[in-house]
């Protein structure tokens, strides 16, 4: 049995006993409401030095959602599927988030959000118990990687709400 990273741990210790499907079916609307109406400089900020800007959290949650999605569908139709992982700091230069249009970039992420919802929601009780095979961590149900996903948002959101209080 493999020990789970110190990342799995805090990030479904964010979510604890909330309804992933809940916080996964809410951060679009979340995020949207919290960025509305803020310029181009603002969103393209740093929180602070080697810090991300909100543009970049946008491209990063899409990408991620990307794979989300992805790690999924394979769990839900192949038995022990194969799950690889990506290192999101080099997707962040090597595909330059900073530049990405911050408004494409979030319009992006509400559509693959609310195409892997379906897919999310489809899930059976039976289904969440498939396993697909981390590259890095092992063995993981389908429930756990519901569970990280929406841990994942909410590691986000207060990524988020850390940037907005400097850019405001």
């Amino acid at each position: 049995m493999t020990t789970p990273s110190p990342y799995v741990t805090e990030t479904l210790a964010l979510l604890g006993d909330q309804d992933p499907l809940k916080i996964l079916s809410e951060t679009p609307a979340w995020i949207a409401s919290r960025v509305q109406g803020l310029s181009s400089v603002a969103l393209r900020q740093p929180e602070g030095p080697g810090k991300w800007s909100l543009t970049q959290v946008f491209a990063h949650i899409t990408d991620a959602e990307i794979s989300f999605g992805w790690r999924a569908r394979i769990v839900l139709t192949q038995d022990d599927a194969p799950l690889t992982g990506f290192d999101e700091a080099k997707w962040l230069t090597r595909f330059d988030y900073a530049n990405a249009d911050p408004a494409q970039t979030l319009q992006s992420f509400i559509g693959l959000r609310n195409w892997n919802l379906r897919v999310w929601r489809s899930a059976t009780p039976k289904d969440m118990k498939r396993i697909g095979i981390h590259a890095q961590r092992g063995p993981e149900s389908y429930e756990k990687l519901v569970g990280l996903t929406a841990g994942h948002d909410l590691r986000h959101r207060r990524q988020i709400d850390r940037i907005l209080a400097v850019v405001r």
